[in-house]
């Protein structure tokens, strides 16, 4: 029988961390936060079941479609318990724009009947039971407990935070696992939470996929460009 993966922390193996690497993180974490004092999360929640929700729907889309699609969602099922008693015709209506819309309307009303049965209808504060939940991951276990707990249970590696940290030479792994044991060996564990956040706010504002605005990034003068077709 194979080993039980450890919850604790993602599996294979991380690049062993470079002394540069080290250095220049420090670096990246000051300017990030010079440019993004307020460090917050993109989906528009008020409770840690509305965000684990959002979460779990964000998958293979933007956070804005989804911030399009909660309101009506959260207005009809405010908590676990109404959630759980919905059709799955209704809901998939709801999510219907977000893409995967019946897996996706699955997996949020068997989350809210796994909250229901065995955690109260509350949202429980370790990755592990948050992972035994339909539809949760370790990375969106993380979101929750990072954003709404203050819980630094990982870095969340989204699609922008793998091609920055590719960029920036912080790793060179396309691995979403991988890639987070890698920052977390490098970023103090007291920023883990808010150096995904600010990732993703540069990703989307200057760092942004098809068309980087190297010419107006702070963090230019720490990017190696790894990758990066540059016309100078």
């Amino acid at each position: 029988m194979a080993p039980k993966k450890s919850l604790n922390k993602p599996a294979s193996d991380p690049d062993p961390p470079l002394p540069e690497q080290q250095v220049r993180v420090k670096s990246i974490i000051r300017m990030l936060k010079k440019i993004f004092p307020a460090a917050e999360c993109a989906l528009r929640h008020e409770s840690a079941f509305q965000l684990l929700v959002a979460t779990i729907l964000s998958a293979q889309c933007t956070d804005e479609r989804v911030n399009q699609s909660t309101p009506e969602l959260f207005l009809k099922y405010p908590d676990a318990a109404a959630l759980a008693a919905s059709s799955q015709e209704d809901v998939e209506r709801i999510v219907r724009p977000l893409g995967f819309f019946r897996n996706k309307a699955a997996n949020i009303r068997g989350m809210a009947q796994g909250l229901v049965d065995r955690f109260g209808g509350e949202v429980p504060h370790s990755i592990e039971h948050l992972v035994s939940l339909s539809g949760v991951g370790r990375k969106t276990a993380s979101v929750v407990l990072g954003t709404w707990y203050g819980i630094p249970s990982g870095v969340v590696v989204d699609t922008h935070v793998r091609r920055i940290t590719n960029l920036l030479g912080l790793t060179t792994s396309q691995n979403p696992e991988i890639i987070e044991r890698n920052l977390m060996q490098i970023v103090p564990k007291s920023e883990w939470i808010n150096f995904s956040h600010r990732l993703i706010h540069h990703g989307r504002q200057t760092c942004i996929a098809r068309r980087p605005r190297c010419s107006d990034c702070g963090l230019l003068k720490f990017c190696p460009r790894i990758g990066l077709d540059v016309i100078e």
